[in-house]
C-alpha cells in the first residue's frame, strides 16, 4: 500500500479563460518544485477546445461557467476541468499525463475524481456556487470573480 503524508500545496489564482459558451475560472495547484510552465497552459488550452467543449455542447443544459486546475503533480500532470450544468450539478473531464510519457492517460478507463489537493478546491468552489448562483437573483459575474 502506498503512504503518503498530506503536505498542503499551494494555489495560484491564473486568471479566468473564455471559450465559446464557457467562462472558466483558472487555478495553479503544484506540487514542490513542479511549477506551471506555458507548455502545461497550451495542453490546458487544447484539451478544453477539444474534448471539454464538444462534452458540454453534447450533454446541453450547461449553465457556462466553471472552473480548472492545473496541477503539476508528483508524477505527471493533472487538469481537471469542471462546468456547471442545470443550476446545481458539476460536470468533469479529466487530463493526465506521467511525466515523460508520450500521451496522455485515457481516464475513461480510470476510475479517478481528483487528488486530495484538487477536491479542496472543488469543494471551495462548490460553497462559491451555492452562495453566488444558487439565490433569488444568480451572479455569474460574483461567481467568476469569487476565487480561493
Amino acid at each position: 500500500m502506498t503512504h503518503e503524508v498530506y503536505a498542503p500545496r499551494p494555489v495560484t489564482f491564473l486568471g479566468a479563460w473564455s471559450f465559446p459558451g464557457l467562462q472558466l475560472k483558472i487555478y495553479g495547484l503544484s506540487a514542490e518544485d513542479r511549477p506551471i510552465t506555458d507548455a502545461m497552459e497550451a495542453a490546458a488550452r487544447q484539451f478544453i477546445e477539444n474534448d471539454v467543449l464538444p462534452s458540454m455542447n453534447a450533454l446541453g443544459d450547461s449553465n457556462g461557467l466553471g472552473f480548472a486546475i492545473l496541477h503539476p503533480g508528483t508524477a505527471g500532470l493533472s487538469i481537471p476541468v469542471h462546468w456547471w450544468t442545470q443550476g446545481s450539478v458539476l460536470c468533469q473531464r479529466f487530463y493526465r499525463q506521467l511525466y515523460g510519457a508520450d500521451a496522455p492517460l485515457n481516464m475513461t478507463e480510470r476510475p479517478s475524481i481528483g487528488c486530495v489537493w484538487e477536491m479542496e478546491i472543488v469543494a471551495q468552489e462548490t460553497r462559491i456556487w451555492r452562495e453566488t448562483m444558487m439565490i433569488d437573483v444568480p451572479d455569474a459575474n460574483a461567481y467568476l470573480t469569487t476565487t480561493l
